[in-house]
């Protein structure tokens, strides 16, 4: 079996310039924050990132903005960090808005190879302009295309040396639906444990569906 357990250093060769990345986590709790703070650190630039937000100054994948390596965040809001919606109108950065539900439902649709999701939410808004849509009963509504990325960056509680996760309480978030819709994924453990050591009705991810594993190196 693939030893899928690395270091920082051999995850970092895998991230370089232009790439997409998911990044999971909810103001930064459940976001990999040392392998946030490994790419800033090495400078990899033209990041395209989709997250649930763009955290709070200071705090994990806010440094990426700071630093200005993203170019283009597609995300649900940006209202708690600044730097984000100063780039933004200063044109520096490419912020796409979609609704928290329907960013899940698209990243969703991605890893379960669907054509696409229907909502009503965004019907009669500029969030419509340009998409396509469709009449169900007499209702609208908007075709959202599936959300997939090059890279998935994910943080565990809990891992097992073949991948399978679990999350503790609210970590959860995005986690489990990125590690479906990524080219490849990449979790960042608080503790491992040997294959089988957690109760498999607690795995939430299950470990074919992760490629590397790190030991996180950050108590945040």
């Amino acid at each position: 079996m693939k030893n899928k357990i690395v270091t920082l250093d051999e995850v970092m060769e895998k991230i370089t310039d232009g790439a997409t990345i998911m990044v999971g986590g909810f103001l930064s709790v459940g976001s990999p924050l040392s392998i946030i703070d490994a790419i800033v650190e090495k400078g990899v630039k033209d990041l395209t990132i989709i997250s649930n937000d763009t955290s709070i100054p200071g705090v994990g994948n806010s440094k990426l903005i700071a630093a200005k390596l993203v170019k283009k965040v597609i995300t649900s809001h940006i209202g708690t960090n600044p730097e984000t919606g100063k780039q933004m109108m200063e044109g520096s950065l490419d912020v796409q808005l979609v609704p928290q539900g329907s960013l899940a439902e698209m990243i969703r649709a991605a890893g379960a190879g669907l054509g696409g999701v229907l909502t009503p939410t965004g019907v009669g808004t500029e969030a419509a302009e340009g998409k396509q849509t469709i009449v169900i009963g007499n209702r609208k509504y908007l075709i959202e295309l599936p959300l997939r990325a090059d890279i998935a960056i994910l943080r565990g509680t809990i891992v097992d040396t073949f991948g399978n996760i679990f999350y503790n309480k609210t970590t959860q978030n995005f986690n489990p639906v990125m590690a479906t819709a990524a080219d490849l994924v990449i979790v960042e453990a608080e503790k491992i444990v040997k294959e089988g050591d957690i109760d498999p009705n607690k795995v939430k991810t299950p470990g074919i569906f992760v490629d590397y594993i790190i030991r996180s190196n950050s108590n945040e």
